[in-house]
């Protein structure tokens, strides 16, 4: 989808992106060998032939730290497919405190789309394991992670790096008339859980916590359980957001 936008370009926005679509100009690729757009003013023109020249190299050098500061947040949807090889999902447990009020992370869950990883307060959950481990990805997915997850990582764990386009599940939802959090996105797409925390939500997670603190390991396994289950159902619900937004913008019609 990155390489058929243009409305991250200043001065371009949705409607003049869609009537690039219609005038044949799909990809950067076709701006960039068309010499005159009529409804393009020609320096203007060459301005952005030069910025989509300079992100198609960074494209195919696969710089996302690059896209992460260039494109808005709110369209960091569109290289989903771009980076879904090379994509984590992240969720995080607290205690249901803030973290300037004394909260603190429980439970870092991290989804590749193979392979599930958790950090555990008080076993493995540092700042060196979670950064070298964020590192191997070009890509975060998350549910309401721009609000919630990462800010009260960086609060209680300020040197985790966070530097790469983010995917909010959250608003791209919202964008295509979702409401509700998590759970109820997750029933709208038929995406079952587990039945053994099939019903539990935040508030149980954090009993989970203080009870898995005092010593029981059953019900550490369950939370680690309901935040797999969390984690990754993220992969899955990105991949159907991501095709909605696709078709919302009308490219189809045009390819």
């Amino acid at each position: 989808m990155i390489r058929n936008t243009f409305s991250t370009l200043n001065g371009i926005g949705e409607r003049l992106e869609r009537r690039l679509w219609r005038s044949g100009i799909l990809t950067w690729d076709d701006f960039i060998n068309n010499p005159v757009l009529n409804f393009i003013k020609p320096d203007k023109k060459s301005l952005f032939d030069e910025q989509l020249s300079f992100a198609l190299r960074e494209l195919i050098d696969s710089n996302a730290m690059y896209f992460a500061s260039t494109i808005s947040r709110r369209e960091h949807w569109r290289l989903f497919d771009i980076f879904k090889e090379n994509a984590v999902c992240l969720d995080i447990e607290t205690n249901g405190l803030p973290p300037n009020r004394g909260g603190y992370v429980t439970l870092v869950g991290i989804y590749d789309g193979k392979d599930y990883k958790f950090f555990i307060r008080g076993k493995n959950l540092t700042v060196k394991a979670v950064n070298e481990e964020l590192s191997k990805y070009k890509y975060l997915i998350t549910f309401f992670g721009s609000v919630f997850d990462i800010p009260f990582l960086k609060v209680s764990m300020p040197d985790l790096k966070f530097d790469v386009p983010h995917f909010d599940i959250c608003f791209g939802s919202k964008r295509l008339g979702f409401k509700g959090g998590l759970k109820r996105l997750e029933t709208d797409l038929g995406i079952e859980r587990q039945e053994a925390v099939r019903g539990l939500n935040g508030y149980d997670a954090i009993w989970l916590w203080e009870y898995a603190r005092r010593g029981s390991s059953e019900t550490l396994e369950l939370l680690k359980m309901y935040n797999k289950e969390d984690t990754v159902n993220l992969f899955k619900i990105a991949d159907i957001i991501y095709q909605r937004l696709r078709v919302q913008t009308g490219i189809e019609e045009y390819l």
